[in-house]
């Protein structure tokens, strides 16, 4: 993303929302930096690619699902992705990324997991997309690390 490029983070639990269009030649890791850069409260949160809209999503509840399911919490319309694909669960103060069962499985770092506890920076993969977390603290949202032009998530 271009220092001219703004991030527009109005987005809404379990509703995947457009951040930006994606900028050719970006990659992956620079449009999580610049989320990562945008977000100015606390959480837990998904970033990930859809066609050529990036987008966040604020994980707030007990679990998230993720599938083709039109049940799904993040839904995604791909053969490579399972009805019910993965679950993220809150454990306390930890998130754990469970395969529900899935045909093609989850990756993490090119491994195919059952259950994983999800740290800020994970990348991991459900079907086709790779879907990034990161963990803000109130201690880095408290530093004010969003741009003031940014909105609030």
């Amino acid at each position: 993303m271009s220092a001219d490029d703004q991030l527009d983070l109005t987005t809404a639990a379990h509703s995947p929302a457009p951040l930006a269009q994606t900028q050719a030649g970006e990659s992956q890791a620079e449009l999580v930096d610049a989320v990562r850069a945008a977000l100015a409260q606390a959480g837990d949160y998904l970033v990930f690619s859809e066609g050529d809209e990036l987008r966040v999503v604020a994980l707030i509840g007990d679990w998230t699902r993720i599938g083709r399911s039109t049940a799904a919490d993040i839904r995604f319309d791909d053969p490579t992705v399972s009805r019910r694909h993965a679950l993220i669960i809150r454990e306390g103060e930890l998130l754990k990324l469970v395969d529900d069962s899935s045909l093609n499985g989850i990756f993490v770092a090119g491994e195919r997991i059952d259950r994983y506890t999800l740290v800020d920076g994970d990348s991991f993969l459900v079907g086709r997309y790779q879907m990034n977390f990161i963990s803000i603290t109130a201690d880095v949202a408290a530093k004010g690390a969003a741009p003031p032009d940014s909105l609030p998530v």
